[in-house]
């Protein structure tokens, strides 16, 4: 069985590492972005490659159109990476904003992952794995668009892993913690283009948000931050385990933080976060 897997999200950080590496362990790997460019990157790397953008109907279609064209209709994985933050209070946080970070993050991996599992019931078997976050367990200040679309997937996928226990399509969800990526690079831009921080009751925070997300040169080492390897390990059990597990914890802050979210109540857990949010924003 020719192990056929498509990615979302390539360009860089951890879905270009996860095609790498998938690829150095004899799976065919279609690894797919949205930009023109990073798929013309991806080609000079030897990878099959596509423009797929989740915003984008059309482009899932013909992706995916493309992708089950050359394995003859058939695709054993689907690993949904692609994703972006949106950081800004909640209450600064415009409808088309909202909607933006939902596009990307749950719509446009929802309408790929029910477009694959078709094939996948035809076939008998598939794997899906789904990215998520530690901000699907556990929220953080200034980060609620970002929370509501990693929560929403999380509810999602637990329903879709209900759904498909009769079949051989097996579901995970990995839940990350912070992992060297341009995640911030990419958050940063999107803070600047949708948030106005000058006229906002948050303004001083967002002034320590801002000196946070804008820092230049490499993130810096912290025993939490993880390699892009970290979430690999987790995305070969997903990929290969006879009966792999519903969630993947990567990094030892989300482990902690899934264990804290079933020990403590609700006001006990709120004061915590408050404090590492503020330390953070200092």
């Amino acid at each position: 069985m020719e192990k056929s897997i498509l990615i979302t999200g390539c360009s860089s950080g951890i879905g270009h590492h996860a095609a790498l590496a998938l690829r150095e362990r004899g799976y065919r790997v279609f690894a797919t972005a949205r930009k023109s460019q990073d798929v013309a990157h991806l080609e000079e790397q030897g990878f099959e490659s596509c423009l797929l953008d989740l915003d984008d109907s059309a482009s899932i279609d013909a992706a995916l159109a493309w992708v089950l064209a050359q394995t003859g209709g058939t695709l054993y994985a689907l690993f949904s990476n692609g994703a972006y933050g949106q950081p800004g209070a909640v209450e600064d946080l415009s409808r088309d904003v909202l909607r933006a970070q939902f596009e990307t993050n749950l719509f446009g991996t929802h309408e790929l992952t029910c477009k694959v599992i078709p094939v996948m019931r035809r076939q008998g078997y598939g794997r899906i794995v789904q990215h998520s976050s530690v901000l699907g367990l556990v929220t953080f200040k200034y980060r609620g668009a970002y929370n509501a679309s990693k929560f929403a997937l999380e509810g999602l996928t637990d329903t879709l892993r209900l759904e498909l226990s009769d079949t051989n399509i097996r579901v995970s969800l990995i839940d990350t913690g912070p992992i060297f990526s341009k995640f911030r690079e990419n958050a940063y831009r999107k803070f600047r283009e949708n948030i106005d921080t000058v006229n906002s009751a948050h303004r001083t925070i967002y002034e320590a948000v801002e000196r946070r997300l804008a820092a230049n040169g490499p993130q810096k080492k912290d025993p939490f931050t993880k390699r892009p390897e970290a979430v690999l390990e987790k995305v070969v059990l997903a990929l290969e385990s006879p009966r792999p597990r519903p969630r993947y914890y990567v990094t030892s802050s989300t482990v902690l933080f899934a264990y804290l979210r079933r020990l403590l109540s609700s006001r006990a857990l709120d004061r915590l976060l408050n404090a590492i949010s503020d330390r953070e924003n200092r």
